[in-house]
């Protein structure tokens, strides 16, 4: 849209008449409302002496008649017979079956006794695998070769796969089933990844770079004879 010309005579005539228009306009709803900005400006209101409790309270009052009605609608639904989407809701027990650990095929009867169940039997599966007896024994055995922190050091070697069922924390996540993966890898980075490469170089094995040594202390070096 393009600028309007301010400097054309009909254009000055147009705008001094709508400036005027609105300050008439202005003029005559500020006469025809003078009392009620005077009252607002002032705030020179009549006291009504509410305190925030009669405001609270006439608002219960007024929430009653809900209150009465709700619980009318109420009692007349509860008499009617709900419908129900689905004429077969399963339980616990017909989720056990077809589900149970054996099913799925993550853990043997023959190694957990407590696997095997009969299907009226709805206690909770068992969390823990079996502990091997020969780990389990450690426990039992005096200090310092045995005891619970070597309990733990050894229980701890073992991959949670091994241990659980079932993931029961977050951090079993990362590693949970590792082996399982396609995408497994020996790692490259490890001391014998580092050993293994530097036998089979062209050159062998070859000593460490000078910046891995340990700084000479300040003073007088000794130097070899050429």
């Amino acid at each position: 849209m393009p600028l309007i010309d301010i400097t054309n005579p009909a254009v000055i005539i147009f705008l001094i008449e709508n400036y005027e228009k609105e300050n008439r306009l202005r003029l005559n709803w500020i006469h025809k409302n003078w009392e009620q900005i005077q009252q607002a400006a002032t705030l020179n209101r009549e006291s009504t002496n509410y305190f925030e409790t009669d405001v609270i309270a006439q608002g219960m009052i007024d929430g009653l008649p809900t209150i009465t009605r709700d619980h009318i609608v109420a009692g007349y639904n509860r008499r009617k017979t709900p419908i129900r989407d689905g004429t077969f809701i399963p339980g616990v027990k017909n989720l056990r079956h077809g589900h149970s650990i054996i099913d799925v095929a993550l853990g043997d009867p023959k190694e957990d006794p407590r696997l095997e169940k009969p299907r009226d039997d709805l206690t909770f599966d068992p969390v823990m695998r079996p502990i091997d007896p020969e780990i389990k024994s450690v426990i039992r055995k005096p200090k310092p070769e045995f005891g619970r922190e070597q309990y733990l050091a050894k229980r701890s070697r073992i991959a949670p796969e091994k241990k659980y069922y079932f993931a029961e924390c977050s951090s079993f996540e990362h590693g949970w089933r590792l082996k399982d993966s396609a995408l497994r890898q020996k790692p490259v980075y490890g001391r014998c990844w580092h050993l293994n490469k530097a036998l089979r170089t062209r050159v062998g094995p070859q000593p460490d770079p000078p910046h891995y040594k340990p700084s000479e202390p300040p003073g007088v070096n000794k130097c070899s004879a050429i």
